[in-house]
């Protein structure tokens, strides 16, 4: 059985999520990362949440990680900041993060609405956590799955 990364993205298309995280955060000290799993029995929203504490996204110095999720097979998505981006970014940005990648989806252009996501999440934490000199990436650039 194919895992869900090959489900949803190619090689080359993951090499190039991976590559537009890495892109991202190297203008700023926050932390981005895209979570893939096949289903979604709860709201995606409330699913981004378990998984940003499972994967230890609240640990970051600065409270500034960023996670993308995506159920592959329930076709739900939410994105997930952590507190310190969330008391920053104008109300409206991950709704608006959100519908920039939606609009790639439903076009079935997944690699192109995860680097649209990154980018626009990229953005608003450079503005607000920029890249300082001892800057440490604390958390894989890496897409993880369950």
């Amino acid at each position: 059985m194919a895992s869900v990364v090959e489900d949803f993205l190619n090689a080359k298309e993951e090499g190039e999520v991976v590559e537009a995280i890495r892109q991202a955060e190297l203008k700023t000290s926050g932390e981005i990362r895209v979570h893939l799993e096949r289903k979604c029995e709860i709201d995606a929203f409330e699913r981004a949440k378990e998984l940003f504490h499972f994967l230890k996204m609240d640990n970051t110095k600065a409270e500034n990680g960023v996670l993308i999720y995506v159920a592959v097979d329930a076709k739900k998505f939410a994105i997930c900041g952590d507190r310190g981006i969330n008391k920053v970014v104008p109300e409206n940005f991950w709704q608006s993060t959100k519908d920039l990648m939606q609009t790639e989806f439903k076009n079935r252009k997944f690699k192109d609405g995860l680097v649209k996501g990154i980018n626009s999440a990229g953005e608003q934490l450079a503005k607000f956590f920029p890249w300082d000199a001892d800057d440490v990436n604390e958390l894989s650039d890496e897409i993880s799955t369950s």
